[in-house]
């Protein structure tokens, strides 16, 4: 009981003595080493609890504090686990006047040396980078990995074939006038939509995306909106209608 009013003491320290609540358990952390959980009163923090570590020396008579925490118990509410800022940004996160720095490591981009074609190095074996030091080319390049993962990105995505647009186009891109190939090895699969009037204009499309403002498709047919034609009868070979002293019908031509 002495040990329980002395960790009890010790959360009082820490918080309000209203704050602490009543005694939850003790558990034995060590040789002479337990601790005493007490409920968390404060409002802000539902769910936890005050942890009071209380220790005694060997061949010591007194028991002292060793640790007085407030710690999360099964249904605090704790803040989500925290995530590096490269997991966390999303597309169109970056805003005016953010950076956005490259990792030097980044696995989508590689020297830009290492695109110099085979037939553009010399027979006398100068290396890569110095041939394309002469020409001042982009210190990095999309890496085959890079290739990959954006091809991924937009073959899956709005722009690809599985789109709800796509799939209720009338042709796709492939046979379009306003689709511009990309250079590269881009331009096998992809494109970029130069209709002003298409959803994806200025944007990159698959050649199997397509819309409704393809530039073959064809304008439906204008529906009939004239009346129903009406059988005429040609009244000028007849004059009139007479009947004779039976009362049977009789028809008399004009012409005789």
């Amino acid at each position: 009981m002495e040990a329980v009013d002395l960790a009890r003491a010790a959360a009082v320290e820490i918080a309000r003595a209203e704050w602490v609540g009543e005694h939850l358990s003790a558990y034995v952390e060590g040789d002479r080493v337990v601790t005493h959980l007490f409920a968390c009163l404060d409002p802000a923090y539902k769910g936890w609890h005050y942890a009071v570590t209380v220790a005694r020396a060997s061949r010591a008579k007194k028991v002292t504090v060793n640790e007085a925490v407030l710690l999360p118990g099964g249904e605090a509410l704790l803040a989500p686990e925290w995530v590096p800022w490269k997991e966390r940004l999303r597309p169109g996160d970056l805003g005016v006047g953010d950076l956005l720095p490259s990792p030097e490591d980044d696995d989508r981009l590689m020297p830009g040396y290492a695109q110099v074609p085979d037939d553009e190095l010399a027979e006398d074996g100068v290396d890569r980078q110095m041939v394309w030091e002469l020409g001042l080319g982009r210190p990095r390049v999309l890496s085959e990995a890079g290739r990959e993962a954006a091809a991924e990105r937009w073959y899956n995505g709005d722009a690809g074939p599985r789109s709800p647009i796509a799939s209720a186009a009338p042709a796709q891109c492939a046979t379009c006038g306003f689709m511009t190939p990309l250079a590269g090895e881009f331009r096998r699969m992809f494109g970029v939509c130069t209709n002003e009037f298409a959803p994806d204009d200025g944007r990159v499309v698959s050649l199997d995306h397509g819309c409704g403002a393809h530039s073959e498709a064809a304008q439906p047919a204008a529906a009939n909106t004239q009346p129903p034609m009406r059988p005429v009868v040609d009244e000028m070979g007849y004059d009139h209608i007479v009947f004779d002293d039976t009362t049977e019908l009789e028809l008399v031509s004009s012409e005789g």
